[in-house]
């Protein structure tokens, strides 16, 4: 079982592993890490760098799956798996089920428009017209940029839990980038679900392989 993984950022390289030596230890994981296609595609993604993700993604063997939020859509256009699927048709379901709303935070301006839009599709697909909160957290993104890991996943559940109570009626959370995956388990004691990406991805991109 072989799945070729793309990443913006380094330290994924080892979450991933660690997270399929769980769930999938018989999984043979390839890591691509491009840093620099994040920093490019602050200005939008134009048609050299989207010819990059395609040759990458052609190349790989097996399924591919991209970890990068705002790569998503170039990424699912070359036939790959964008991270944040999974979480987001989960997301939707809760909503519709709770009849309520959804809050999305991210870190990454760059991140907001396709995690929304992919979000506001998997709503229209539940049949559900929710309202999503989108709760921008982009003043802690340079503590992930610094490595400081638990220091971001700290301020993220902090600020969450601090914003939550200004939004009556939500039916759960969206950890919309993988990086903030380890708010989630900070953020245990909430009253609704708080969904981070990187574990449902991995089991749909391995059930494909």
């Amino acid at each position: 079982m072989t799945l070729t993984l793309l990443h913006t950022a380094e330290v994924h390289r080892a979450a991933f592993d660690a997270l399929a030596a769980r769930i999938a230890p018989e999984a043979k994981l390839t890591h691509h890490v491009r840093a620099d296609w994040l920093e490019r595609a602050q200005d939008g993604v134009d048609d050299t760098l989207r010819a990059e993700i395609a040759k990458a993604i052609a190349a790989a063997p097996g399924p591919v799956l991209c970890t990068c939020t705002t790569l998503g859509p170039q990424a699912v256009e070359a036939g790959a798996i964008r991270i944040d699927a999974p979480m987001m048709q989960a997301a939707a379901k809760i909503a519709a089920k709770a009849q309520g709303s959804i809050v999305m935070a991210y870190c990454l301006p760059s991140t907001l428009a396709p995690s929304a839009a992919l979000l506001d599709a998997a709503l229209e697909a539940e049949g559900h017209k929710a309202k999503v909160h989108a709760l921008s957290l982009a003043q802690f993104w340079p503590l992930f940029e610094a490595g400081e890991d638990e220091a971001f996943a700290a301020v993220i559940a902090t600020a969450i839990r601090e914003n939550l109570s200004a939004v009556p009626g939500a039916a759960c959370v969206v950890l919309a980038q993988a990086s903030m995956a380890r708010a989630a388990p900070m953020l245990s004691g909430l009253p609704i679900p708080v969904l981070a990406s990187p574990e449902m991805a991995l089991r749909a991109a391995l059930s494909q392989a």
